[in-house]
């Protein structure tokens, strides 16, 4: 006869440790910079109304031709369809 030993599982005992907050740093209250208002965006930005007369706020692009507004990126104008672009005239100090 063959003797069956039978294991035992063995059970490993897990200790339980309470949860522990971590702890908070003490974080010293930065001010800030204020934000930049963003520009909407739309074609209602694109003009101004005075009077009964709507003026354009940015020039249409000269190869593409009306319908097509440029961007304006400060020194220069570019238009998004066609990649044309357009410097402004440089300011003379004096």
């Amino acid at each position: 006869m063959s003797e069956e030993t039978a294991e035992k599982p063995t059970e490993k005992l897990v200790e339980e440790k309470p949860e522990e907050k971590p702890e908070e740093k003490a974080e010293e209250k930065v001010e800030k910079p204020e934000k930049v208002e963003k520009r909407k965006k739309g074609v209602f930005h694109h003009y101004k109304v005075e009077g009964e007369e709507l003026k354009r706020l940015l020039p249409f692009c000269e190869r593409c031709g009306p319908g097509y507004f440029m961007a304006d990126h400060g020194d220069r104008y570019t238009c998004g369809h066609c990649g044309f672009t357009r410097y402004k005239p440089a300011e003379a100090s004096g």
